[in-house]
């Protein structure tokens, strides 16, 4: 999948957190888990790990199970059953290697990785937990906008640092606007996020989007839901310290 296609095919998974945000409940949980299996499904053969069947199996259950954790949790704080699901997933990642039958090759690679994508995984939690928090609606549209108009600009031909430069102006201009049309987050707050939210894009751009194994289907699977998933988590946090 070639570049400008994974980054319109990102923009549109970002379009359409912010519709499931705008529409609230159920459908920002669903977007969530979705993108939970999407990372789970692509990011072994992305990062190489030799045992794909298995670290995918625990990717997804780290990344689903946190996300209806979030989803279950009656009151604030929204994210205080995150950290027993991902020790959870440590755990199954050993059990994992456990069950190989091919002699246990890179082992310490195999733990690391699918650890590393259970993480990538469980931050889309980070979407349902902001949907939650009173007044977060409007935080899940401007960061998830946000995120869409970056990820857009990634597909222009445009490189280096100037790729980069714009790339964050866009995601910062696009969480302004959201911050001045709707309600509950003012312009700088959408600023602010949408800036933060275009470093991130950019920053993945710079170091995933040269690696070959993109060229396949898998990998390119995990690339383009990755920028999603982690944004959610990163919304969250902002989100909190701008809004509260």
């Amino acid at each position: 999948m070639q570049l400008a296609t994974r980054a319109v095919v990102t923009a549109a998974l970002a379009a359409a957190v912010a519709v499931a945000g705008y529409v609230g409940g159920l459908a920002v949980t669903i977007a969530a888990a979705l993108l939970a299996v999407a990372v789970a499904v692509g990011w072994p053969a992305l990062a190489s790990l030799p045992f794909r069947p298995g670290s995918s199996a625990v990717i997804g259950l780290g990344g689903v199970g946190a996300v209806l954790a979030v989803h279950a949790v009656p009151d604030q704080p929204y994210l205080r059953e995150l950290p027993v699901v991902f020790a959870t997933a440590i755990l199954l990642a050993f059990v994992n290697e456990v069950l190989r039958r091919d002699g246990r090759l890179r082992l310490l690679d195999s733990v690391a990785g699918t650890v590393t994508g259970t993480l990538l995984a469980v931050a889309a939690a980070g979407w349902v937990a902001i949907s939650r928090t009173p007044g977060g609606e409007p935080l899940v549209v401007a960061g998830a906008l946000a995120l869409a108009v970056g990820s857009a600009v990634v597909a222009l031909p445009l490189h280096g640092w100037l790729g980069s430069i714009a790339t964050t102006a866009a995601a910062g201009g696009a969480g302004a606007l959201v911050g001045a049309v709707l309600a509950g987050v003012d312009t700088l707050a959408g600023l602010l996020l949408g800036f933060a939210v275009g470093v991130l894009v950019a920053s993945l751009h710079v170091l995933f989007d040269r690696l070959p194994s993109l060229e396949r289907r898998l990998p390119a699977v995990a690339a383009v839901a990755l920028p999603v998933t982690v944004t959610g988590i990163l919304v969250y946090v902002v989100g909190r310290v701008l809004v509260g």
